[in-house]
């Protein structure tokens, strides 16, 4: 065994045979936390503080039930004790099986609707991100899925939004803020994530006069209007950057940690990426705003409070990084 091993956590817990309700309950809380069963009623997971305390927690509600529960660390005696450990969380099955719907997704997504779409992309999003949370040793059959889960999501983003910018090569030059003040700045209408964000950086830390144009196409964007987030504007996607990102690199606002905490989350929204834990409920508050307001100058308003409340959060953790840690 070497350092990098994991511990581990092993739940052992019986239930009263009447308590069919909490048995079921405290079940389903073992398969979200994605334990490995070594017999009935002995569960197991490599150890994690977060892990440890949901672990605690199903113990605590077996005993209130008038069961019986005990939580302890197991340590394998031998290299072959821990990778037959290890064994037990193979996922590849189930990558397989997330990769099969998608093939099958494939085959439909042309005759949807967007709000078929939509709710669609959505819940496959999700069934890949509760994998991977629980993908506790990730290899080849995790980055095959992620290759799969790129091609899938970007023919359904193709579908629901055909303009949107492709990646372009090349560096970024640095540019004065002081050389875009009081702009026409003009991007496609029903904003998105990275287009709301993006306004809302130009507006909070770029150019405070900004004036926004919303465009039915990005052909319609007039010569004087500085263009983003589309195919050939003046700031789009570059390399692995999304728009958000771009303005970042190009105004010089990379030292700001709480702006990069928040192009991590745009990026991850846009694209794809690793998953933040703000951005299923930004995602969330973004998509229930956008079906009650048909303005865009109304909707960013709105969502630019949000972005504003994210970024003091943003902040305060990256001024306090206790705070961080008090809230896992």
């Amino acid at each position: 065994m070497t350092s990098s091993d994991p511990d581990w956590l092993l739940l052992v817990l019986s239930l009263p045979t009447s308590g069919a309700t909490a048995r079921m309950r405290i079940w389903r809380g073992l398969k979200s936390l994605g334990c490995a069963a070594l017999r009935d009623g002995a569960y197991l997971l490599p150890s994690e503080a977060e892990r440890e305390r949901a672990l605690q927690a199903l113990a605590d509600d077996c005993l209130r039930e008038g069961g019986n529960a005990w939580l302890m660390r197991v340590e394998p005696r031998s290299v072959d004790e821990t990778l037959a450990l290890r064994q037990l969380f193979d996922r590849h099955e189930d990558y397989a099986e997330l990769r099969k719907s998608w093939k099958e997704a494939h085959a439909t997504v042309g005759h949807l609707g967007p709000a078929e779409l939509t709710r669609l992309q959505r819940k496959l999003r999700r069934e890949f991100d509760a994998l991977r949370a629980i993908d506790f040793f990730p290899g080849e059959a995790s980055m095959e899925a992620e290759a799969d889960w790129l091609v899938f999501n970007q023919r359904v983003e193709g579908i629901l939004s055909p303009d949107e910018p492709q990646e372009t090569e090349g560096g970024i030059p640095r540019l004065q803020i002081a050389d875009y003040q009081g702009q026409v700045w003009a991007t496609r209408r029903r904003l998105w994530v990275d287009r709301v964000a993006s306004a809302w950086l130009i507006r909070r830390f770029i150019d405070r006069q900004a004036r926004f144009q919303w465009l039915a196409k990005p052909s319609d964007c007039p010569k004087r209007a500085l263009g983003f987030d589309f195919d050939g504007a003046a700031f789009t996607h570059v390399g692995n950057r999304v728009t958000f990102e771009t303005l970042i690199a190009s105004f010089g606002l990379e030292a700001d940690a709480a702006l990069m905490r928040l192009a991590t989350l745009v990026h991850s929204l846009d694209v794809g990426g690793d998953p933040v834990p703000e951005a299923r409920g930004f995602e969330a508050v973004m998509s229930g705003a956008r079906e009650r307001l048909t303005d865009d100058d109304a909707l960013l308003d709105e969502m630019g409070q949000v972005l504003d409340s994210l970024y003091a959060h943003f902040r305060r953790d990256a001024a306090d990084p206790k705070h961080r840690s008090a809230r896992r």
